[in-house]
């Protein structure tokens, strides 16, 4: 791997400026991908409902102009929201009050440029937003590039840079990568068949700090900083491998043969194991040991592409595309369980409360406990016909992003879902 390095006098600085900091979020906020802890998990002493159906626990809902699939972020009073216009070829970003569903204002960062074409399943406004209390990063794909933005939380632009060249050639699918947060930079990932990077920019300046070379394979995996094995580093799947990146410099820490060439999920971690799922063309989970050792402690042969896994209290919990539903011993790869849902499912799963919340396409959502003993059903709640969005929990609500058809006329959906006590 190649990285070269601009403004070295900012490296110098990074180890004791702002930028060796992992992100931490405020109670009640899910203000990036993944959520407070960045991996799907919520914060602890959450009630949020369980049960809900089009009018029972619906605290509001908010027409969602264009289409996307990126998840909700949600800081302090308001929500934001990546969208797009397939029509006009329009990106936007849109701000909803938290209390209400009003759409406070809608940002348009975007015009033209829109790929010749992407997968059926992809959106032209994938990524989820990332918050870092006073600014928000997002990334579009478009005129043959990431274009990352950045915007404070009245909507006024900051910034704008293209974190690099993005044209796909044989898997011409779009993007779904979301931006991470470290100190006071953005990281951006653009795996494709061509000159591949990983890149961190300044969240201040947008300046590029670092660039990474990757793979040259297709990819769709989100990167995530977490602290393990005593260090912090950026984990991605794909390429045929799971990678691990120094977040203050790019440098590549290490590398293990492990995954497919696509992956769609974001990793997870359980002490010094972390956890990796793919794809195509091959299928596999792996469990991979963080210390540089590249040890592959276990892997079987199941598929959770689209998915982000959960790794909680020991257990690695799962969905498949397919719509089934797993357990494993983290440590072990011991299958503990397996539940048939209904596939199939595009959305990550969620845990909350003790319960995990898995949505699948057709806007079916399946409540079940976080236990490893059996699969313990608790509700199964339906709400619109089309959902790719992964669930938003936080403050004891539940925000869903969801289409519904109406006389063949789709539109897109805010719901909050919240108990009436807790209003």
């Amino acid at each position: 791997m190649k990285t070269s390095c601009c403004f070295v006098g900012m490296l110098i600085a990074i180890a004791s400026s702002g930028y060796a900091q992992l992100p931490q979020a405020q109670t009640g906020d899910w203000p990036w991908w993944r959520g407070p802890n960045s991996n799907g998990v919520a914060e602890s002493g959450q009630r949020p409902p369980v049960a809900w159906s089009q009018t029972k626990n619906v605290a509001w809902k908010a027409v969602v102009p264009g289409r996307g699939h990126a998840s909700p972020t949600v800081v302090g009073d308001r929500i934001y929201l990546a969208t797009a216009d397939d029509v006009t070829m329009v990106q936007s970003i849109l701000c909803f009050a938290r209390g209400t569903g009003k759409q406070l204002w809608k940002r348009d960062v975007n015009r033209g440029g829109f790929p010749d074409r992407i997968n059926p399943k992809n959106t032209h406004a994938s990524s989820s937003i990332a918050c870092d209390g006073t600014r928000l990063f997002a990334t579009f794909f478009n005129h043959d590039g990431i274009q990352v933005v950045a915007l404070d939380l009245d909507g006024n632009p900051q910034w704008e840079q293209v974190a690099g060249s993005f044209i796909p050639d044989e898997y011409r699918n779009g993007y779904a990568a979301s931006p991470v947060l470290y100190g006071n930079l953005v990281i951006v990932a653009g795996d494709f068949d061509g000159e591949a990077f990983l890149a961190a920019l300044d969240g201040e300046t947008g300046r590029r700090v670092w660039n990474t070379q990757r793979p040259s394979r297709i990819n769709y995996a989100s990167p995530i900083v977490a602290r393990i094995a005593g260090r912090p580093q950026v984990l991605i799947s794909g390429s045929d491998m799971v990678a691990s990146y120094d977040p203050r410099s790019g440098s590549e820490l290490w590398t293990a043969a492990a995954t497919t060439m696509a992956t769609a999920g974001t990793m997870v971690w359980d002490g010094e194991l972390v956890f990796a799922s793919g794809g195509f063309p091959e299928h596999g989970t792996f469990c991979v040991r963080a210390d540089g050792s590249g040890e592959i402690v276990w892997q079987n042969n199941q598929r959770c592409y689209e998915q982000s896994m959960l790794a909680f209290a020991g257990h690695l919990y799962a969905v498949t595309d397919g719509g089934i539903a797993l357990c494993w011993d983290a440590a072990t790869g011991e299958e503990l369980w397996r539940e048939r849902l209904r596939g199939p499912i595009s959305a990550s799963p969620v845990l909350s409360g003790g319960h995990i919340y898995a949505v699948n396409e057709l806007g079916t959502t399946w409540v079940y406990r976080a236990t490893s003993e059996k699969f313990e059903l608790v509700q199964e709640n339906q709400l619109g016909n089309e959902v790719f969005a992964s669930p938003t929990i936080c403050g004891d609500q539940v925000f869903l992003r969801v289409s519904e058809s109406v006389e063949e006329q789709r539109q897109e959906m805010l719901y909050c879902i919240q108990s009436a006590r807790a209003r």
